[in-house]
């Protein structure tokens, strides 16, 4: 099977303006039209925005920023819950943008933000989002959410483990994974890699 390149172009291209590539994991589950990428950090902050709660979807599309002849290219559009809008622009250090970009980000409507993606390099939040995004394109059957969310009701909370043994119909890992990222179910992320005494909450609207 051929493998799907996802390094950095060689050479002296400038990785901000190289062609895009595909980088896993592969899923995504608030991105408005298609994912496209320029660097495995880029994507890396989009399994950041696909479990935050107070992103309400985040696209590719129109993220670059252009003031007079200059044009500089950003990574997402994000919307928040509370619709306000903010470009996202992403490098392994701070980037370093052009002095105009908060100006023009302003005029398009958005916020600016950079991001150094070598802060979340060693996260725990990082770490079990892109595991839990492996079961991205996962569909839990009907019966076994349902059952679950039975189980959590009259429970309160279970632990993973506890949890797994609810699934009769679909693989437990996979099902478990796509509630949590559909946002029926709730974990903490920050304190440590998810394991079998991670706490499984109900979360209700």
């Amino acid at each position: 099977m051929t493998s799907i390149p996802f390094e950095t172009p060689p050479g002296d291209v400038d990785p901000r303006r190289a062609s895009p590539r595909f980088y896993y994991p592969l899923a995504t589950i608030k991105c408005a039209g298609t994912p496209i990428f320029r660097s495995q950090d880029a994507r890396d902050f989009a399994c950041l925005l696909d479990v935050d709660p107070d992103v309400a979807s985040w696209t590719c599309v129109g993220v670059e920023l252009s003031y007079a002849a200059e044009t500089y290219p950003t990574d997402f559009v994000v919307t928040g819950v509370d619709n306000q809008t903010f470009v996202v622009d992403v490098a392994h250090n701070l980037p370093k943008p052009p002095d105009w970009i908060a100006l023009a980000a302003e005029r398009a409507g958005h916020g600016y933000r950079p991001v150094a993606m070598e802060e979340f390099a060693d996260s725990y939040r990082l770490r079990n989002a892109k595991d839990l995004l492996r079961y991205g394109f996962y569909r839990c059957p009907l019966g076994d959410r349902i059952r679950l969310l039975a189980a959590l009701d009259e429970m309160g909370s279970l632990t993973v483990a506890e949890s797994l043994a609810a699934f009769r119909e679909g693989r437990p890992m996979g099902c478990l994974a796509a509630l949590i990222l559909q946002g029926f179910l709730e974990i903490p992320l920050d304190d440590a890699l998810i394991g079998p005494d991670t706490a499984v909450r109900r979360i209700r609207d």
